[in-house]
């Protein structure tokens, strides 16, 4: 592929990869307030377990899922920048509603619905009638957790439709690396921040002040964000650098230029390249949402720590899962150094990163000796899983013409989406049972082998993944009929 590097040339695509990376930071800070605040301070004023909170994960997963597979639609439909809007301004709302969710099981019950926060706490302490009380507040956050899901749906399919409208094809996977270090640098501040804030003024207010973060961004979105090719601030020197890879593609046989008619979802199912994906994510994507919902849990069962105590090692694991930033370099690397066409490289370093969560398996034997390895064993396993998301979800926009993009991620979404709820509602159930029971496996008992039985699924799942997406896609084969 031949590069364009001229001799003066604007950088304001980085000003968009900075902003998905803000955007990408509020969405999992958003998505992180439930699992931080659940154990310490909502479940001892509803009363919930372990498979209560599972029960909310596991069907925000599926809102996710489904919302993902229509949010990618909407997002090529209304086009990136409308799509956007939309999306954050969404689960900000559902973000904040969470915080209402106190007030609305005690006026459900009581009848009383004009009262503030602690009122509704004092009201709902009052209520002898347990069951009643965690059927209401569980649907009510299942709610919440509903419109949350819409939204957030959203954030990826925009992101990656607009890394593919301001980078070629080359640089995606490093840009995609960037801003999808959002998650890890989302869940990073999340520890250091929303347990404080929930132990200073309320579980009600970390939803509230987190959730408003999305309301700020959206004014930033809407005045800096245009498509490069009518924006001020690209110069023409950076604009053929950004549509370079329309030059090479069209010396491809059988390359038909791109037409302005949306593909719909059923054409995109067509193509082995689609289910590739859809299979990647399936395998992969429960093993990062599994850690982010139950480590704190996990610290909190296994090592007796409360929100505050887990803070400095939640905070190190994610530390640690910032290193995930090189996986977006290493196929730029394979590109340019080795020859490479970008599909190639990426399923090179795919494979790489693949190996790493094997450690997996040895977290939980390891753990007895101090709880610092399965928190580095995890942080290594999240920095692999975050490398790995930045490739699969650039090989869509190695595969498919832009118009498409968000379509095909949304797909591959709902397949991650489906692939989480079986491990966040498997994981609330066996951990239940687990510790119900005493249940002993391979030397571990109670909740401690409920907690190995996963780590072990999520050592392996990364590989079978990159089998089956290479068996079903061995070489570099773009869609240019679509």
């Amino acid at each position: 592929m031949s590069e364009i590097t001229p001799k003066k040339t604007s950088h304001f695509r980085w000003t968009i990869c900075g902003l998905l990376f803000i955007a990408t930071t509020i969405n999992y800070l958003d998505r992180q307030v439930l699992s931080l605040t659940w154990k310490d301070y909502i479940a001892p004023e509803f009363h919930w377990t372990n498979n209560d909170y599972g029960n909310i994960t596991a069907l925000f997963s599926i809102f996710y899922a489904i919302s993902l597979l229509f949010a990618g639609r909407f997002v090529d439909v209304m086009d990136t920048k409308k799509g956007f809007l939309w999306a954050i301004g969404v689960w900000s709302v559902g973000a904040c509603l969470h915080a209402f969710a106190g007030i609305a099981t005690s006026g459900y019950i009581t009848g009383s619905w004009f009262v503030g926060f602690q009122e509704a706490k004092d009201t709902i302490e009052t209520i002898n009638n347990t069951g009643l009380v965690i059927s209401v507040s569980v649907t009510l956050f299942i709610f919440a957790r509903f419109v949350l899901a819409l939204g957030e749906a959203g954030n990826f399919p925009a992101a990656i439709k607009t890394t593919a409208e301001y980078f070629p094809k080359k640089d995606r996977a490093f840009s995609t690396s960037i801003f999808n270090a959002g998650a890890t640098v989302g869940a990073l501040m999340a520890p250091l921040t929303i347990p404080f804030i929930a132990d200073a003024y309320g579980w009600e207010m970390a939803f509230i002040i987190i959730g408003a973060l999305g309301f700020v961004w959206m004014g930033f979105w809407i005045f800096i964000y245009e498509k490069p090719e009518k924006h001020p601030r690209v110069s023409p020197a950076e604009l053929a650098y950004i549509q370079q890879d329309t030059i090479s593609d069209s010396k491809i046989e059988g390359y038909v230029p791109e037409s302005s008619k949306k593909p719909s979802l059923l054409e995109c199912f067509k193509y082995k390249q689609t289910w590739a994906f859809a299979f990647g994510k399936f395998m992969t994507d429960g093993v990062w949402w599994f850690f982010l919902f139950w480590t704190p849990a996990y610290l909190s069962s296994v090592y007796q720590m409360d929100a505050t105590q887990a803070a400095l090692p939640l905070f190190v694991l994610y530390m640690i899962t910032l290193i995930s930033i090189v996986g977006g370099w290493l196929p730029t690397y394979f590109v340019d150094k080795k020859g490479m066409n970008p599909y190639e490289g990426r399923m090179k370093a795919m494979l790489i990163f693949a190996f790493f969560p094997l450690l997996a398996l040895v977290a939980q034997p390891l753990g007895h000796y101090t709880y610092w390895i399965p928190v580095i064993i995890i942080g290594i396993a999240g920095a692999a899983h975050q490398a790995w998301s930045a490739n699969i979800f650039t090989t869509v926009g190695d595969m498919f013409p832009k118009k498409a993009i968000a379509t095909v991620t949304g797909i591959g979404g709902l397949a991650g989406g489906l692939g989480s709820t079986l491990i966040n509602k498997g994981s609330g159930v066996l951990f239940d049972f687990s510790e119900n029971t005493n249940m002993v496996f391979l030397g571990f008992k109670g909740i401690e082998a409920g907690y190995f039985i996963i780590f072990s699924i999520c050592a392996v799942c990364y590989l079978i993944g990159w089998i089956v997406m290479k068996t079903l896609v061995p070489k570099y084969s773009p869609i240019t009929n679509l």
